[in-house]
């Protein structure tokens, strides 16, 4: 028996791009040997394997051929090249409510899709009762589901998906649906499933999910498998992509860390794992984390004022820059973090050889133990997003605790108790 749930060796998926219809009717009737078409390749070459239990996140930007991907495992495109081979019954939850009858009811369309699946009635009428439940929809699931909202249709369709008790669960963009106490039973779901073994492919934008559920990580662009490995390096190289500094033919980071004598950052743990990068147009030349005293130090005391700088330079002129700040728990997720459009200030112009001091100061609620702190200078030309210098990972930050609560950061609560009996 195969340990994999899926393997994709060497698919590809090509179509023709017409410049017009009689192109295309040429080309269908043979009325022309001249090649009225070009081909465009959605997936080139793709080749990796999730193995079972294994949850596996498929990231990259919009165009880069994930949802393609999942619909040749799945069986809803045929692939132009290549071989997909899956071990196990998959439920997919690519476009929601795919498959679903508009003239059926609810509870119709749950032993419809059952069916599809390959499970009897039988089966299905112990599966119903979980699914209803879950769904949340009450009576409407004796209506046809074309009376039904668009939220209690996807509510419907996650809840048929993830409640079939599948060897394979695929899920493109459809974790948050449906309202906050929807989402919340939907990722608690989400977490049984990883526990119980399920084999799960997961397409999404959202890094936090990537970063939380992934095992593994394949980054693809333009159709082609870039890289695979942990979610936190892939979400580092996903973040390079999307502002096109990604060089596949370069390993390592694009640059150094340079740390001169004297600069704030000689005096801080900084990390030698960092990821640095940026057209050059900036460049951060020193950063520091000062304690409510103002000394340099990594520690922080939990619930004291500490403030974070960072000096920039500018070596061409730059409009409207954005200096940003950003705070990762061990495992990369990003936690907090703000910049200086957020916070509405504004450098219009900063020209070239001119030398910024960013400061950000604030209250120390994150919860005692270990972080990653990122800077970056960025800007936006030409309504594009720029990266002008970024350094991901660069410090560490220890948060020093003597009393922590539940969760990410300390709402800082005042608590009275009041005898009034």
């Amino acid at each position: 028996m195969s340990d994999f749930a899926i393997n994709i060796e060497h698919i590809s998926k090509v179509y023709k791009l017409y410049r017009g219809r009689a192109d295309r009717l040429k080309d269908a009737l043979h009325l022309t040997r001249r090649q009225t078409y070009q081909d465009y390749y959605a997936l080139s070459d793709v080749n990796f394997t999730v193995q079972k239990g294994e949850t596996v996140g498929l990231i990259g930007t919009n165009g880069a051929g994930k949802s393609t991907l999942l619909k040749i495992v799945t069986g809803v495109l045929t692939p132009s090249g290549g071989q997909v081979e899956v071990n196990g019954r998959i439920s997919a939850l690519l476009e929601l409510g795919a498959g679903f009858n508009n003239e059926y009811t609810g509870l119709e369309n749950i032993y419809f899709n059952g069916t599809l699946l390959g499970y009897t009635r039988e089966q299905m009428e112990e599966r119903v009762p979980r699914i209803i439940e879950f769904a949340g929809i009450g009576d409407y699931i004796n209506q046809p589901v074309k009376m039904y909202s668009s939220g209690m249709f996807a509510r419907l369709a996650f809840a048929m998906a993830i409640n079939v008790e599948p060897d394979i669960l695929i899920v493109d963009e459809a974790l948050s649906v449906g309202d906050i106490y929807f989402q919340s039973k939907c990722f608690k779901k989400m977490d049984e499933i990883k526990k119980n073994g399920t084999t799960v492919l997961l397409v999404t934008h959202d890094m936090s999910s990537v970063v939380k559920y992934c095992d593994r990580v394949v980054v693809l662009n333009h159709g082609k498998v870039v890289k695979e490995g942990n979610p936190k390096e892939m979400v580092d190289i996903y973040k390079k992509i999307l502002v096109n500094q990604y060089d596949e033919n370069k390993t390592g980071n694009a640059q150094k860390l340079s740390v001169g004598k004297d600069t704030w950052m000689s005096r801080l743990r900084l990390n030698n794992e960092n990821v640095l990068y940026g057209s050059g147009k900036a460049r951060i030349v020193d950063f520091g984390l000062f304690d409510e005293n103002g000394n340099i130090t990594g520690l922080i005391l939990k619930k004291r004022i500490f403030t974070i700088k960072m000096k920039v330079e500018f070596m061409e002129d730059v409009e409207y820059p954005i200096f940003a700040f950003t705070v990762k728990n061990v495992r990369g997720a990003e936690v907090t973090g703000t910049n200086t459009m957020f916070e509405r200030l504004e450098v219009p112009l900063a020209r070239t050889g001119e030398i910024y001091v960013v400061t950000f100061q604030q209250k120390a609620l994150l919860q005692g133990g270990e972080y990653l702190l990122s800077f970056g200078c960025t800007g936006y030309e030409n309504a594009e997003f720029t990266a002008y210098d970024r350094m991901y990972d660069v410090v560490n930050l220890t948060i020093v605790s003597e009393q922590d609560t539940v969760g990410v950061f300390d709402m800082d609560s005042h608590v009275e108790i009041e005898k009034i009996r």
